[in-house]
């Protein structure tokens, strides 16, 4: 709905009401109808984070007040000097276009619906991440997270029960994609760097919000991530995203993440835009050799909302075929959640209770699925 403005030039610009599920719900945003701009240094930083690796505490903790900064603001920012080689990053991208590229027959014997967890391929025209924005224009490939991988475990034998009840890891996405071989060896090779730098993170993290920085490594030791990896044909730049146009096509539709946060490499071509809290669409645009990272739901609620997990978008009016692949970071799903004391100032309260990391994920999950039923049923 388009709230409308008054003749005076100086009146306030025109709205629209963007619903989106949320960590609460659904929700409503009021998003105005000014003129997409690029996100200025000061909206998406970009951070050197070289001393998150470094043995000088002191060096750790000035990158972290840096997070804090950018997490406490638009809940996006640009990281450099992260670790991982461009030569990973630039295979894996290769691999992606050589899997998307192959003729929809080939690709649909990795179709995800036929893994019990989804991992695999995900064909086009079947994803609406945000019912109001319409269908997605885009393909993927999901990867879950899979111990033996995983340099920093122990043999997946000797994995709890416990743990690995919650585990989604099987040999379906590389068992129908044995055609392309290289393809897996990139996506595992990025999917280990992913890892390494995921936790070095979640340490910043910690330091960031005042905690000793090994606070959450128990939580993560047998983590729920996974890799996504898009691929975004062209759309015409006179397709916008607008709520209930029901001739809108967005490449991505508005949407939060929902585990701790995501580490996104996108290519060179653009289409990543994010929500500002007063309403405005910025576009985040590449900048070569960093990595995009942003909150996501369950640090907002881990942090009492201190941090924010921003609403995002992508929609890809480059002209070219795009490829982004976000690394999804959270808690294993057999730890729990709860608001941190260290978040709870004088006088404030926990907004949010304590609860298991599977049932937030089902509870995360079951609220963008009233969004569609809304949708679906006309409400």
């Amino acid at each position: 709905m388009v709230t409308a403005a008054t003749a005076n030039p100086g009146a306030d610009p025109k709205t629209t009401q963007l619903r989106l599920a949320s960590g609460n719900g659904p929700i409503t945003r009021t998003v105005l109808q000014t003129p997409l701009r690029d996100a200025s240094p000061s909206e998406i930083p970009l951070i050197d984070i070289s001393p998150v690796f470094s043995d000088s505490l002191g060096e750790r903790q000035a990158v972290a007040r840096k997070i804090h900064d950018a997490a406490t603001n638009t809940g996006f920012f640009y990281i450099a000097n992260h670790g991982v080689p461009s030569d990973v990053t630039d295979d894996a991208c290769a691999a992606c276009l050589d899997f998307f590229q192959q003729d929809l027959d080939t690709k649909m014997r990795a179709e995800a619906k036929n893994s019990p967890f989804l991992n695999g391929f995900r064909a086009p025209d079947k994803q609406r991440i945000n019912p109001d924005e319409g269908t997605d224009a885009k393909e993927a490939f999901s990867v879950m997270y899979d111990p033996r991988i995983d340099s920093t475990t122990p043999r997946p034998e000797d994995i709890p029960e416990h743990v690995t009840k919650h585990m989604r890891s099987e040999d379906h996405p590389w068992e129908t994609t044995a055609n392309m071989p290289r393809f897996q060896e990139a996506a595992v090779r990025y999917f280990k760097a992913c890892l390494v730098l995921a936790r070095a993170l979640t340490r910043a993290f910690a330091l960031s919000l005042d905690l000793p920085e090994d606070t959450f490594d128990a939580k993560v030791q047998y983590p729920d991530c996974s890799i996504g990896l898009n691929y975004y044909p062209p759309m015409p730049a006179s397709k916008t995203a607008a709520p209930n146009d029901p001739d809108a096509r967005p490449s991505l539709g508005s949407h939060t993440d929902f585990q701790l946060f995501t580490i996104l490499w996108q290519d060179s071509n653009g289409g990543l835009q994010i929500l500002r809290r007063d309403g405005q669409w910025l576009n985040a645009r590449p900048v070569q050799d960093t990595f995009v990272v942003n909150i996501a739901d369950c640090l907002q609620r881990i942090t009492n909302d201190k941090y924010v997990s921003t609403v995002h978008r992508v929609q890809n009016w480059s002209g070219r075929e795009r490829v982004s692949m976000p690394f999804f970071w959270g808690f294993g799903l057999h730890e729990s959640c709860g608001v941190l004391d260290s978040c709870v100032g004088p006088g404030e309260e926990r907004k949010y209770e304590e609860i298991r990391c599977a049932d937030w994920l089902n509870k995360r999950i079951a609220h963008m699925l009233d969004l569609d039923e809304d949708e679906d049923n006309g409400r």
